[in-house]
């Protein structure tokens, strides 16, 4: 069985849009969705510099985008025939789209609502967040709560992901909890999934009131708590808690072990939930799609795995 993840904020690099944007038709069909939601696609994903599409209000819709670009240049979603789709935070949107509940213009329009509305959350504390690599879950939870951090990503694979005040952040880089190898500081710019989010949460319920959702034609994980979700209702519903809740990747993972996933393959711009299933799913082979160079092996693995 094949399910195709969606990776969220943190996976962009400048300039990785650029040779996707050389395929027939994706630059028109970018340029489209960029006049849809009033925000030059072509230009942050290819020209821009780090710290532009480290905002939030640019990352995000650039995130779904490629996402989408990618998954149309493997071919129709609905007749790849994958098993699961998932994906981590912002991720949700596109999975969204590749299960059917919103069609491509609705999810881009829906990301910037969002993008915009965490942005302007985020302005109010000036907040982010850290990877924790290693340690054990429980332990590092304790460390974290009484630091006043937030484990705002439960990834597995012996990753958490901490989120709160910089003063907190510095804190936890100077007094790691026992079995952390590393703290590494994440290219966001807030405490996404905490409490800091709130204000963000009505923001896109109100958004999410003037779409017309369909349910989904494949099973939708969700990453509050890696359940599939049965409506388009419920998926919109959760898209707007979810803001301010943390990410279940773990139970992500563990779902698609109980669907029998036998690969798992990574939209643009690929890497980081292969690289956590590497580690938790062994047995499942995996890919990762970074450049148009790797979609004839994502061909064939799909051609494998996938669901008739």
């Amino acid at each position: 069985m094949l399910v195709l993840v969606a990776p969220g904020q943190g996976a962009q690099t400048p300039g990785f849009l650029t040779d996707w944007l050389a395929l027939p038709g994706a630059a028109d069909r970018v340029a489209a969705w960029s006049d849809a939601i009033g925000l030059d696609l072509a230009h942050y994903g290819t020209k821009a510099d780090a710290d532009e599409i480290r905002d939030t209000s640019v990352a995000q819709p650039l995130l779904v985008a490629a996402g989408l670009l990618s998954a149309a240049a493997l071919g129709d979603i609905p007749g790849l025939g994958p098993g699961a789709v998932a994906g981590h935070s912002v991720g949700e949107i596109t999975a969204a789209a590749f299960a059917g509940v919103l069609d491509d213009t609705a999810a881009l329009t829906l990301v910037r609502r969002r993008g915009l509305a965490m942005a302007e959350a985020a302005a109010v504390t000036e907040t982010g967040m850290s990877a924790l690599l290693g340690g054990d879950p429980e332990v590092s939870v304790a460390h974290l709560e009484k630091l006043g951090l937030t484990p705002a990503n439960v990834n597995g694979a012996g990753q958490i992901v901490a989120a709160g005040t910089m003063e907190q952040l510095a804190a936890l880089a100077e007094d790691k909890p026992e079995g952390v190898r590393k703290v590494v500081p994440l290219k966001v710019a807030g405490a996404f999934h905490t409490h800091h989010m709130a204000p963000a949460v009505d923001a896109l319920a109100e958004a999410a009131k003037a779409l017309t959702p369909g349910d989904p034609k494949v099973t939708y994980v969700s990453n509050k708590d890696g359940q599939a979700v049965a409506t388009g209702a419920e998926v919109l519903e959760r898209l707007a808690g979810q803001v301010a809740n943390p990410v279940r990747w773990d139970l992500c993972m563990e779902t698609f072990k109980a669907l029998g996933v036998t690969a798992l393959v990574e939209v643009c711009p690929g890497g980081t939930l292969t690289g956590l299933a590497k580690r938790a799913l062994p047995g499942v082979k995996t890919l990762a799609l970074k450049t148009p160079a790797d979609l004839d092996a994502a061909r064939e693995l799909v051609a494998e795995h996938t669901q008739a």
